[in-house]
């Protein structure tokens, strides 16, 4: 057979791709197929075992998986998009994410999550994707969960029970520019101005906007959180409500009451010291009077003696 007929590089590379992913382990309720594994809608209750090391692209989605084990999914190192969207999982730790420090793409919208360690994404940093919505019970994050996504730029809090925001959580997200806040209770208070400033300042681009509203104040419901700064401002640096006042009021009371216990202590000292000081002048009077009248008794009663001595002599 003649080269011309023979197989092409071509042929002879994806032969050898095959023979690649068919010589590794692959789930058995999974596709796998080049650097990427597919478990989607296989209802699969833990992670799948065996998934090839080389993988690139992981879907797990569509599933009722509850936990994502650090340890085996730290193998594969250059895993860059994992899909874990409508899942069961209900907690990410610092560590869960330790060895997949590649990650671009991160999907773990329509969980059960309540609670993610204050370092949990701490490793991604090249992390560009990163989708939580749809976890109803995540009522709060810490100021550090996205310490390090220095490369974030998409980000969906979509739905998530949240209630207020910690804006120093944002300032290390230089590059993010999609955010989504819809769907979620926020509590416009005086600890949320910060963070509507910052959505003020960043330019940032908010697809939902309109629909990212507050609950609470009673003033403020209805409100779109990026339109609430101006009246956040009036109320919590130049307004005072009736607890302002009688805070004010108590704090003055308390200073009255302060300074007038120290005028008084310090009146108590003052007579307390006149009086001791003028017991110890009077004291020292009378010992200097007595002193000199013993002396003047002495004197006399030697002139006496003396006199009385001579008187024979000069007779």
């Amino acid at each position: 057979m003649s080269l011309a007929s023979g197989p092409g590089p071509g042929w002879l590379l994806f032969s050898f791709g095959m023979g690649l992913v068919s010589g590794s382990k692959c789930p058995s309720q999974c596709q796998c197929l080049v650097q990427e594994v597919t478990c989607t809608g296989m209802r699969l209750t833990e992670y799948p075992p065996d998934i090839p090391l080389n993988t690139r692209r992981l879907y797990l989605n569509d599933n009722a998986i509850m936990v994502l084990p650090a340890m085996e999914l730290g193998l594969l190192s250059d895993l860059v998009y994992l899909d874990c969207h409508d899942n069961l999982i209900g907690e990410l730790m610092d560590y869960t994410f330790v060895g997949v420090s590649k990650l671009i793409y991160l999907d773990l919208s329509s969980n059960n999550l309540t609670s993610i360690s204050p370092y949990g994404f701490s490793v991604l940093g090249n992390l560009v994707h990163l989708n939580i919505s749809n976890n109803p019970h995540l009522s709060s994050l810490n100021r550090y969960t996205f310490a390090n996504t220095s490369s974030l730029r998409y980000l969906d809090l979509r739905n998530t029970g949240l209630q207020t925001l910690d804006h120093a959580a944002f300032q290390g997200l230089l590059t993010l520019h999609t955010l989504y806040l819809s769907g979620n209770p926020w509590r416009c208070n005086c600890s949320f101005l910060d963070f509507t400033i910052y959505l003020i300042v960043t330019h940032l681009n908010h697809p939902d906007a309109p629909n990212a509203t507050c609950v609470a104040p009673m003033e403020l419901a209805g409100w779109p959180i990026a339109q609430v700064g101006n009246p956040l401002r009036y109320m919590c640096i130049t307004h005072l409500d009736q607890q302002d006042y009688l805070f004010l009021l108590l704090i003055g009371f308390c200073i009255f009451s302060a300074g007038t216990v120290a005028a008084w202590l310090t009146g108590m000292c003052a007579v307390i010291y006149q009086h001791t000081h003028r017991k110890s002048s009077e004291t020292e009077d009378e010992d200097e009077h007595g002193q000199r009248v013993r002396v003047a008794r002495q004197i006399f009663k030697s002139r006496a003696d003396s006199g009385h001595d001579g008187f024979p002599q000069l007779i």
